[in-house]
């Protein structure tokens, strides 16, 4: 093991990354830097431990992981399972839980029939693909959106759209409700393969310690509903 090597993070911006910070925190982890509202770093160092940090968009995170530019990255299960790279994901942190799901108007349930042709839009084709081509083995038209994917069936764009359902109020506002449900989501921790194999040893021990901790905020959380 090279005590020197620095092991890279790559963080979702946003909660993720405010939210993974936390529960390093926990385990001792802290980056001071970070935390610096006006600071235009780039990479962030904890030189004792010797770690750093760097934020990314989401889908960009896997990218960073799978070329090795980052060891380990944090992102929701939804990017990871959408970019399709080559890297363990190898921990459920907990937290940004939602739903990947299939939404519209009431009578379109009655078109998920597997054998009705239609049309689905979404900001993740490749998941939405593999739901209706191999799971439920109906075809689709699958077609890329960027922005409001409630508009769509809405304006007569699709009869049905695949996205993420956190409350599911903005659904109701529009008319809207979930029709089926592809997989729950949440924040995952990945791994670049070879890292793995180079840092064994320092990764495991990270994600032992952060197993326990999640595990122990679980017991708390289920303890205070009872």
């Amino acid at each position: 093991m090279n005590t020197d090597r620095y092991l890279t993070f790559a963080l979702t911006k946003g909660r993720l990354a405010k939210k993974t910070m936390e529960l390093f925190e926990r385990l001792g982890i802290v980056c001071d830097e970070m935390k610096d509202p006006d600071s235009r770093k780039l990479i962030f160092k904890n030189e004792e431990l010797k770690l750093k940090f760097f934020l990314a968009k989401g889908p960009d995170v896997p990218t960073y992981v799978e070329y090795g530019a980052a060891d380990i990255g944090v992102v929701g299960r939804d990017t990871i399972q959408e970019e399709g790279r080559k890297l363990y994901e190898v921990l459920d942190l907990g937290f940004g839980r939602c739903r990947m799901c299939v939404c519209g108007p009431e009578p379109a349930r009655a078109l998920l029939d597997g054998q009705s042709q239609i049309r689905v839009a979404t900001k993740y084709p490749h998941i939405a693909k593999d739901y209706f081509y191999n799971q439920k083995n109906q075809t689709v038209e699958i077609i890329k959106l960027n922005g409001s994917i409630e508009l769509a069936p809405i304006v007569g764009l699709s009869e049905v759209i695949v996205d993420i359902v956190e409350t599911g109020s903005t659904l109701r506002e529009n008319g809207l409700v979930v029709l089926e449900e592809i997989c729950p989501l949440s924040a995952r921790v990945v791994v670049n393969p070879v890292s793995m194999r180079m840092e064994n040893e320092r990764i495991t021990g990270l994600l032992s310690r952060l197993n326990e901790i999640i595990t122990q905020e679980q017991q708390e959380a289920q303890t205070c509903r009872q």
